[in-house]
């Protein structure tokens, strides 16, 4: 099965070897995104709502990038560094998918930087 790499313009270099999505079968398979700038420093430090906002922004621009809207996206995978956050993550989250609700799941966990306080990670069928 063919697939083609997905990076938006702007996009910054990863910390590690995986690009920020691939499309296979019109299915688009984005990285767990973190709120970083364009160096990989974590913008937003303290800030779950904020850092939220900023990851969806991503996810928007690389699924759009695609060829897709937010309302292709089907499943995400949510982290969280602390249960605390929740609510304001969820807040955020629900004005990027104000009508059905794709599926998700969301865990607690480390992230690869100490002041990351979410990643999303996500599937979009476009």
């Amino acid at each position: 099965m063919p697939k083609t790499v997905i990076i938006p313009e702007g996009t910054g270099k990863p910390l590690a070897p995986f690009v920020p999505a691939t499309k296979a079968d019109n299915v688009v398979y984005v990285s767990g995104t973190l709120a970083f700038d364009e160096n990989n420093n974590v913008v937003y430090v303290g800030d779950a709502a904020a850092q939220t906002r900023h990851i969806l922004e991503i996810i928007q621009k690389v699924i759009e990038t695609a060829g897709g809207k937010m309302s292709d996206v089907t499943f995400n995978h949510v982290f969280v560094k602390d249960w605390a956050d929740y609510a304001a993550i969820n807040q955020v989250y629900a004005e990027y998918f104000p009508g059905d609700k794709p599926a998700r799941y969301c865990v607690q966990t480390g992230l690869v930087k100490p002041e990351a306080l979410v990643e999303i990670a996500s599937i979009a069928h476009i």
